[in-house]
């Protein structure tokens, strides 16, 4: 669990500090990267939160991800078509879907500790 968060608090903290300036037309490729990237760390959060985070997938997976939505962008370029647009959507719904899931689980840990914790009371 504590890759993803190192990895964020990382990417944060680099982005705050630096005064790194991306050029407009490489636009489509960070944002479809970065979305790529979330989608990933929010199913790496999923993931450990069901008990079945694995390093290799996370990792190989946020550079699958990434190298993936680029070369969407990049084709799309090439080819004249929004191509990055299929990328934005299927990463977006990913990226919902994982988040619902987290919420999911997290309400039911936390009804499930108020639970626990009205029976010893009430005994």
């Amino acid at each position: 669990m504590w890759l993803p968060l190192l990895g964020l608090v990382l990417g944060i903290s680099l982005g705050l500090l630096t005064d790194i300036e991306i050029p407009q037309e490489y636009g489509n490729y960070l944002s479809i990267a970065v979305l790529a990237a979330l989608d990933t760390l929010f199913g790496g959060i999923r993931a450990h939160l069901q008990q079945v985070y694995d390093d290799k997938v996370f990792v190989s997976g946020f550079f699958f991800n990434i190298v993936l939505a680029a070369s969407l962008a990049f084709l799309g370029v090439h080819l004249g078509v929004d191509l990055y647009l299929a990328a934005v959507f299927a990463f977006g719904v990913r990226l919902f879907q994982n988040i619902a899931v987290i919420r999911r689980i997290l309400l039911t840990k936390w009804d499930d500790r108020e639970k626990k914790s009205s029976t010893k009371v009430s005994e």
